[in-house]
């Protein structure tokens, strides 16, 4: 089984790129800071993880997600390898995301100076004056 579960912070804001042909497709890509369990000489370390969402998720993320927020990531490790312009061979390893959610509160990530971002439009649906239908509230 190759399952794993991550909670860390975002390194930087994530980026989106969309793949070429007929069936374009989201991908973002972001690096998770984990912190270690235990100290090495006092001193907290982490490991740093490349993440790739792809899809609705991979939007979602690019336009959710920045710079030093809190997240819980699921998914699977992937390895891989390939030859760099130099003749070298490059070994990768990275998460392919299946599951991302928050791990902490609006309120929380804004005391940290993270910045909301700029909606869009203000998430409220316009409904016309005269609907003679019951709403749930008032």
């Amino acid at each position: 089984m190759n399952k794993v579960f991550l909670m860390g912070r975002l390194t930087r804001d994530p980026e989106l790129r969309y793949s070429t042909g007929d069936n374009s497709m989201a991908i973002t890509r972001y690096t998770l800071a984990v912190d270690r369990r235990f100290k090495r000489e006092s001193e907290a370390t982490a490991d740093f993880i490349n993440c790739v969402v792809f899809g609705r998720s991979a939007e979602f993320a690019e336009k959710y997600f920045r710079q030093g927020l809190k997240i819980v990531v699921i998914g699977r490790i992937q390895t891989g390898s390939y030859t760099n312009k130099e003749g070298q061979k490059i070994y990768t390893t990275e998460v392919i995301v299946e599951e991302q959610e928050f791990a902490e509160s609006k309120a929380a990530s804004e005391r940290r100076g993270i910045p909301e971002p700029s909606p869009d439009e203000d998430k409220f649906m316009n409904i016309p004056d005269g609907i003679d239908i019951d709403l749930p509230f008032t």
